[in-house]
């Protein structure tokens, strides 16, 4: 049970970054924005999704059951 949120960190953080790399490789595929944004939001809003998925990578790594 102690493993289930480091397991859930990581899982979902390389997901993340996974599904960040992936639009930003090829922005034509996107199912999942139902506006049209602009090309320097839409930037931000991937390195963000990217980044938050690095920081959630990170912390499933050094977590540790105390």
């Amino acid at each position: 049970m102690g493993n289930t949120l480091r397991v859930v960190l990581i899982l979902i953080g390389s997901l993340m970054i996974g599904y960040g790399l992936y639009l930003w490789i090829s922005p034509e595929v996107n199912a999942l924005e139902f506006i049209q944004s602009e090309k320097e939001n839409r930037n931000s809003q991937l390195f963000a999704m990217i980044a938050f998925g690095i920081l959630m990578l990170i912390s499933g790594i050094a977590y540790k059951r105390r």
